[in-house]
């Protein structure tokens, strides 16, 4: 039972540093362009999205649909890199144990 009992000692230890972790990267943020840099989405951690940046030249009226279009491909590939980002983090933690529910 000794061993049971230090098994648990260590659980307890990664899931201490996972919620650490976890604010860490609450605070950590990645970014992404579409447009050749006209749409710029900063997402964290968290796979919020934190800010958005639109160049006003990709701004008309007569084609919002291309707007639409390049806002949702910087935000998809900012939430991608923020997923990439805490899976690589938490595989750093876990030493590339796959944990389910962790990633």
């Amino acid at each position: 039972m000794k061993g049971m009992g230090n098994m648990m000692k260590q659980a307890q230890k990664l899931q201490s540093q996972m919620l650490k972790l976890q604010e860490e990267l609450a605070q950590k943020t990645v970014e992404s362009s579409a447009g050749g840099g006209m749409v710029t989405v900063v997402a964290n951690g968290r796979q919020q999205i934190v800010s958005i940046k639109i160049e006003s030249e990709v701004v008309d009226p007569e084609d919002v649909d291309m707007l639409q279009d390049l806002v949702l491909a910087a935000v998809n590939d900012a939430l991608s890199k923020a997923q990439e980002m805490v899976t690589s983090e938490m595989g750093k933690l876990t030493g590339g144990l796959n944990i389910p529910g962790l990633s």
